[in-house]
């Protein structure tokens, strides 16, 4: 039974009247838990519809891209969904240089309100008792990783982070684990080229890690380029435990236990 620990069903690229056969589809594929995350004020009340399904959980959060449409009291306004017991973390939130500053903003305050929001969601997760899910994205380098890692540095006493669909190398992904948080992979570690994501993934012992699509975004192969959806995690899993040298089964048991430690999630039953 695998889970998915990072996906977006409330995307504009899936309609509502398919989520019901995109959750079939990933019963079928024995996706059995799916994470959707939140990424702004806007689609919050779909994903805590979504995830009236029991094998749905959601986190809340505003991504480091929609900050400048944020409010400046976004998460005074998620502060009140953090007890619904479909919330079972605080994100996406994070850090993207990648991306221009939109039309109005100058790079530096485009980051610096990043930032700031960063420094609120782990705010507001060490009040609900809950973690952060982090987005780090740079056009070359490494400095949102860095300027997250930072940040996460001053809250890990009191939350726990996982820094989602990490690309990076085993040294960066080891300062997290330091740190007691954790690293998630996606389709990018099935791809030819992704020599170094494949690396980290060997190294990082059970425990240190979970699996997710990111869906509807970086299909694994061998749909790659195509539309992604929880389902397609498997592809992700198998590739993993390959690498490994371990089963699917102890790889979706282990990644599991660790989706449910860090989302506070029940247990899988048989």
């Amino acid at each position: 039974m695998l889970t998915d620990s990072h996906c977006h069903l409330a995307s504009h690229r899936f309609s509502a009247e398919e989520i019901p056969d995109l959750l079939k589809h990933a019963r079928d594929a024995e996706v059995t838990r799916m994470i959707s995350l939140a990424t702004s004020l806007d689609d919050l009340q779909a994903n805590l519809s979504i995830a009236e399904n029991p094998a749905v959980h959601t986190c809340i959060g505003i991504h480091p891209c929609d900050v400048h449409h944020a409010p400046d009291d976004a998460t005074t306004r998620l502060a009140a969904f953090v007890n619904d017991p479909r919330v079972c973390g605080i994100g996406e939130t994070g850090l993207d240089y990648y991306h221009p500053a939109p039309d109005g903003w100058d790079e530096e305050n485009f980051r610096e309100r990043q930032r700031k929001f960063l420094r609120q969601h782990f705010e507001l997760a060490a009040t609900a008792k809950l973690n952060v899910v982090i987005h780090t994205r740079d056009r070359e380098g490494c400095g949102s990783f860095e300027d997250a890692l930072a940040i996460y540095d001053g809250y890990h006493t009191s939350v726990r982070a996982v820094f989602h669909c990490f690309i990076g190398p085993w040294e960066n992904a080891k300062r997290v684990l330091d740190l007691g948080g954790l690293v998630s992979f996606g389709g990018v570690a099935t791809f030819k080229t992704a020599h170094q994501v494949r690396e980290t993934a060997l190294q990082s012992p059970a425990g240190s890690f979970m699996i997710e699509t990111d869906s509807p975004y970086l299909a694994p192969e061998p749909y790659r380029g195509k539309r992604n959806e929880p389902s397609f995690v498997r592809k992700t899993a198998e590739r993993l435990a390959e690498l490994r040298g371990e089963s699917l089964e102890s790889l979706a048991r282990h990644t599991g236990q660790t989706a449910e430690a860090f989302f506070r999630l029940r247990p899988h039953s048989l």
